[in-house]
C-alpha cells in the first residue's frame, strides 16, 4: 500500500494532481484546499496518502498532513459518507477547524461541506464527538460546557447567560467560548449577569 508520495507536480486537473515520481506520474485525488496549497507545476510536493483498492479500480487520496488524512478515514466511518464528501468537507474545513466544530457541536459548519446536509452533519458531530477533541485546538472547557448545555446538564445561570447572548445575535459557539472564558473569570458559581457582562467583554475584542 502506498502511504507517502514525494515527487514533482505534473499537472493539475479540477480534483486532482498527477505527481511524478521517477518518471511515473501518479494521479492523487485531493480536496480543494489543499490542491490550493500544493506548489505550481515543476516543484516538489510531498503528499501522505489514503489507497483505496477495489475489484475495477486502485484510487490514490492525497493530504497535505497525517491529521487530515486521518480526517478523511475518521468521516468515512460514519454511514452516508464516502470518500467524495469526506473531501468535500475538508475542501471548507481544515482538520483543526473540522474537530472543533464537531466537539463544540457546531453543525452548521460541517454542514458547510458539498452534499452534506442537516441529518448528516448532525450524524457526523454526533457520532465523532469523542473522537474531536483529541484533534481540536479548543480549550477542553469549552468543550465541556457545550456538551452540558446539549443536554440540558449546564447550571443555570450559564445556560441563561449563553441564551441571553444568542438572543443579542452572537452564534451558539461563539456565546458558548465566550461564557466558558468568563466562568474562568468569575468562577464557577456567578451569576447570570455577571457571566454576560463578562461574556460580552470576551465577545468585544
Amino acid at each position: 500500500m502506498i502511504g507517502k508520495l514525494k515527487g514533482v507536480v505534473d499537472s493539475y486537473g479540477e480534483d486532482f494532481v498527477i505527481l511524478d515520481v521517477h518518471g511515473v506520474g501518479y494521479v492523487v485525488h485531493c480536496s480543494s484546499r489543499t490542491l490550493q496549497n500544493l506548489p505550481p507545476t515543476g516543484e516538489a510536493a510531498t503528499l501522505s496518502i489514503e489507497t483505496h483498492v477495489r475489484e475495477d479500480m486502485i484510487r490514490l487520496f492525497g493530504f497535505r498532513s497525517d491529521s487530515e488524512r486521518e480526517w478523511f478515514r475518521l468521516l468515512q466511518s460514519v454511514q452516508g459518507v464516502g470518500s467524495k464528501v469526506a473531501l468535500g468537507i475538508l475542501s471548507v474545513l481544515d482538520p483543526g477547524s473540522l474537530a472543533t466544530a464537531i466537539a463544540t457541536g457546531n453543525k452548521a459548519s460541517v454542514a458547510r461541506g458539498p452534499g452534506v446536509g442537516p441529518k448528516l452533519a448532525q450524524r457526523i458531530v454526533s457520532e465523532l464527538k469523542d473522537k474531536a477533541p483529541a484533534f481540536a485546538a479548543v480549550d477542553p472547557a469549552l468543550i465541556r460546557l457545550t456538551g452540558a448545555v446539549e443536554d440540558n446538564s449546564a447550571p443555570r445561570p450559564v445556560a441563561d447567560a449563553i441564551s441571553a447572548l444568542v438572543n443579542l445575535g452572537y452564534p451558539q459557539v461563539q456565546a458558548s467560548a465566550a461564557v466558558a472564558a468568563a466562568m474562568k473569570q468569575a468562577g464557577d458559581e456567578a451569576e447570570a449577569k455577571t457571566l454576560i457582562r463578562l461574556g460580552l467583554r470576551e465577545l468585544a475584542r
